[in-house]
């Protein structure tokens, strides 16, 4: 039996056992009554990725309902609204959504996300779900995180030991493809004031097309709705009748602040918010860094919270339930929820300040050096056509970098771009136009392998084509960033399958028959972001880690400027 399953087998377990517990005597009000309900503060965050540090620029800014902004973020101050939080009430249970670690800047990244796990530690974590972002590095490298111990291949860099999550990270719907096991624990209960809490917690469904695939190969992500059910009726059954969903899946919107409900009509999060189980009283969610605060209806009629915080530790989603003594479930007309804004008006933990200072001493040295200079800012905000000028950098560097494998093509996913490279200095102090191994660390941060494969001129369009997708009934666009020499328009009215016309690789038409060498990284090429068509490349050549292409790239072009745009045209 693996150590997941004796972990799950021991947390059903231990809540059957905690449910057997007789509470001596409740609390009593002033007249020594006994107080007929319990109330429970819950504080979400989701989406943190590692943002210990407070986030800069429009990242680091929440735009309130008036249009007005203030500065957020930051570990020390999350440390310290929190506290102040669960100073206000008897009771409170501290949760997270998803990807607080992953895709996270090189203060935490270079220790791999160590830094971000002891302070959740410190501030208390109770349990969270895992996001897509928690399978980075493979679902091996997650399991270490929760359990401890030194990194496989970079030891221990941070302390001198690594003791692992002590807070349990979640994942209902992730099984082991050879035996539909659990790969990780599907729920996690709190007693408060003897009361049984039970929380649900899970990625999204999509996390295969979202993660490297060679990572994760042994599990299988289903069904959000159908694994909430099925546990929220274990949970049930085993008497926790006050159920929290925390599932990493959330909604666009179209705008407002922290506590409006602008969702986009039909979306994910919604779907899943009002379609699951009666039995769970409240939904947290993350996944779309959007921040809303809204109220849904379940399949029996009644209502129950939906909400999500930005991302970056700039929000925490508080849920305040009054639970009923006697049938030990949620009183839902009583529930009360809003998003709070981790200002900085507050003074830092001084305890989790110190954690962050030791990252950024012992990351300095590394991420503070020079790589290279640009003459002005280098976004990555995509045109109408889907391009951007720091795409096609980043696609240029990879091309650069591969020559020598025969490379006549590079192609990069958007999401791997994570942040535009600025001209002004950091607050590191290197110099306008100076790019620092940290910033571009920040650009880069999943440190995928680039591969060059052998793929024809059918396969190029298939995968271009693969630029448009439906995905459980909704449609997508992911617009690769091409390398200078391809050129291509898409039609925004033709059929899925059928867009892309006009391909062109340095100066002449792609031959479908012929045979190209194509750069990307590895995570496209084991067909994430649902481009199944890398899958069929052959005569696979290693190139090295992404981030070493394109540091080498900077470095070799002083005062890069941005590339122009226009690789890619669109028509109706």
């Amino acid at each position: 039996m693996t150590s997941f399953r004796r972990t799950t087998t021991a947390l059903v377990l231990s809540a059957v056992a905690g449910l057997a517990v007789v509470v001596a005597q409740a609390p009593a009000q002033a007249d020594n009554k006994p107080l007929r309900t319990v109330d429970v503060r819950l504080i979400g965050i989701n989406d943190l990725h590692g943002n210990i540090e407070p986030p800069t620029g429009s990242s680091g800014r929440v735009t309130l309902s008036d249009g007005s902004q203030v500065e957020a973020g930051g570990a020390a101050y999350n440390a310290t609204h929190i506290k102040n939080l669960q100073g206000q009430v008897r009771n409170s249970v501290i949760v997270g959504q998803g990807d607080l670690i992953g895709a996270s800047p090189i203060v935490s990244a270079l220790f791999h996300d160590e830094p971000t796990v002891e302070i959740l530690n410190r501030v208390g974590m109770d349990t969270t779900a895992a996001g897509n972002h928690e399978f980075d590095e493979g679902y091996r490298e997650l399991l270490r995180v929760q359990r401890g111990g030194c990194h496989p291949v970079d030891g221990c860099q941070f302390r001198e030991s690594y003791d692992g999550a002590k807070f349990p990270i979640l994942g209902a719907n992730v099984t082991l493809a050879e035996n539909g096991l659990p790969a990780l624990p599907p729920f996690w209960v709190e007693f408060r004031d003897g009361i049984p809490i039970g929380f649900i917690g899970m990625p999204l469904k999509d996390v295969p097309i979202l993660v490297d695939p060679n990572g994760i190969k042994e599990l299988e992500f289903g069904d959000e709705i159908a694994a909430a059910n099925r546990y929220a009726d274990l949970l049930n059954w085993l008497g926790v009748k006050s159920i929290v969903l925390l599932v990493h899946q959330g909604d666009g919107t179209t705008g407002g602040g922290p506590d409006d409900c602008r969702t986009v009509p039909g979306g994910p999060g919604q779907q899943i918010a009002s379609k699951v189980s009666p039995k769970i009283d409240a939904v947290f969610s993350g996944h779309s860094h959007q921040h809303y605060n809204c109220t849904v209806t379940d399949p029996a009629g009644n209502p129950r919270p939906f909400i999500e915080g930005l991302a970056f530790g700039r929000e925490l989603s508080v849920v305040d339930l009054k639970i009923d003594r006697r049938t030990r479930d949620v009183v839902r007309s009583a529930t009360v929820a809003k998003n709070h804004v981790v200002t900085k008006d507050v003074t830092p933990d001084p305890a989790i300040q110190s954690v962050i200072d030791l990252a950024k001493s012992k990351s300095g040295p590394i991420a503070n050096r020079p790589v290279g200079s640009i003459a002005s800012d280098i976004l990555r905000a995509q045109n109408g056509a889907g391009e951007s000028a720091l795409g096609n950098l980043i696609a240029d560097s990879q091309l650069a970098a591969t020559t020598g494998n025969g490379a006549v093509l590079a192609l990069m996913n958007p999401g791997g771009v994570r942040t535009d490279l600025t001209y002004a200095s950091s607050p590191a102090g290197e110099g306008n136009g100076v790019v620092t191994y940290g910033e571009a660390f920040t650009v880069q941060p999943f440190g995928n392998i680039l591969q060059t494969v052998t793929l024809t001129g059918t396969q190029i369009k298939a995968a271009l084509e693969q630029q448009w997708q439906v995905v459980n009934g909704t449609p997508r666009q992911i617009i690769l960033q091409p390398s200078a020499g391809l050129t291509y328009t898409w039609s925004a009215s033709a059929p899925i399958g059928s867009k892309v016309s006009g391909i062109v690789l340095n100066g002449a038409p792609l031959d479908p028959t012929a045979s190209y060498r194509v750069t990307i990284n590895s995570f496209l090429q084991g067909g994430g972001d649902g481009f199944s068509a890398f899958t069929g490349g052959t005569e696979i050549t290693g190139g090295g880690i992404d981030l070493d292409g394109f540091t080498a790239y900077l470095s070799a072009h002083p005062n890069t400027t941005p590339p122009a745009l226009g690789r890619i045209t669109t028509v109706p």
